[in-house]
């Protein structure tokens, strides 16, 4: 029993001296990328030769989004703004057009496989395959977005704060309004930095501040911008101490930020049971064909399937988007 218990010991400490290794190392170098990632992405931009004209040109064709109606039509907006959310360098069309070539190409070698395991390819057959094969060429990369995007809004939120003491701060010391402004597109990093410094291009080739505000509001579609584009407005238009208005809000801002933290802390366990039930069902889908392919490719010839396995995935996506509603709080 000792020897076991040495063992044991043993492994323990290896694994403790692994775990630190790997720890400090990976701190290293998240720190050195995160030095190296401190300018953002329009001064970025503006150091390789382009012009101010062509940043305002790339950084509004990242932000512009699909408008129109239907379910359809709400649905591919939604998605135009969450890519423009995220930043991700290939555009929506050309991510678009990889998902699709990509779940093509990969029906085409499910059906292969189908076709040799001596498997009657039904209606039933290429609908499962379809739903495979898109769970893991289109839900993959949508989800990978969707992530990318909520990881961004929040560092917005988190940013701004900061970014409202460094503007009011400027304002204290004598600054105008404009440079306050660009001093935040220097100072800042991205998204926040190279989002203002939008802000400032717009401003500099004859857009009003009030508009480019909104506009920014309306990209990020954040409580926090649209307070604060709203009290730049009024206070051009009434006047009283700027500085005073911002340093409000800032606080207003911070302690808002502190009850949705509260709030998400105490519904932290029914957004986990969400996120499992959401995802739980695809993962357990795909993990199973991968295992047994014949758990589903048997029963699929069956002429019922077809209705069957549509009417689950018809109350699949039913059942994500109520629970997407029940967990979507608002503070």
């Amino acid at each position: 029993m000792s020897a076991l218990l040495l063992k044991l010991l043993a492994l323990l400490a290896v694994f403790a001296c692994v775990f630190l290794l790997v720890q400090q190392a990976s701190q290293i170098v998240f720190s050195q990328r995160l030095q190296r990632r401190q300018i953002n992405r329009r001064l970025e931009l503006l150091s390789t030769g382009h012009s101010r004209e062509q940043v305002i040109g790339l950084m509004r064709q990242r932000a512009q989004a699909l408008t129109s109606n239907g379910i359809v039509g709400r649905a591919l907006a939604g998605f135009f703004k969450q890519h423009a959310l995220a930043a991700v360098k290939v555009s929506a069309g050309q991510m678009g057009l990889i998902a699709s070539v990509a779940t093509f190409g990969l029906l085409l070698l499910l059906l292969l496989f189908a076709a040799s395991m001596s498997v009657q390819i039904t209606v039933g057959t290429v609908l499962l395959l379809l739903a495979m094969a898109g769970a893991v060429g289109v839900g993959l990369p949508y989800l990978w977005v969707m992530r990318r995007a909520q990881k961004r809004t929040r560092l917005m939120e988190e940013q701004f704060p900061v970014a409202l003491d460094v503007f009011t701060r400027a304002l204290l010391a004598g600054h105008p309004v404009a440079a306050a402004i660009d001093l935040l597109t220097q100072e800042m990093p991205d998204p926040i930095g190279s989002e203002f410094g939008l802000v400032s291009d717009e401003v500099a080739y004859g857009s009003d501040l009030n508009s480019a505000l909104h506009n920014l509001g309306d990209r990020w579609d954040l409580p926090d911008i649209k307070m604060f584009a709203v009290s730049l407005s009024v206070q051009s238009e009434t006047g009283g101490n700027l500085a005073e208005i911002l340093t409000n809000l800032s606080q207003v801002i911070r302690e808002r930020a502190s009850i949705y933290m509260k709030v998400r802390a105490l519904s932290a366990e029914g957004r986990m049971t969400a996120w499992m039930l959401v995802v739980m069902p695809v993962v357990t889908f795909v993990l199973l064909f991968i295992v047994n392919p014949g758990f589903f490719l048997d029963v699929a010839e069956d002429p019922i399937f077809k209705y069957g396995f549509g009417f689950l995935l018809v109350l699949y996506a039913i059942g994500s988007v109520w629970l997407r509603r029940l967990v979507n709080l608002k503070v």
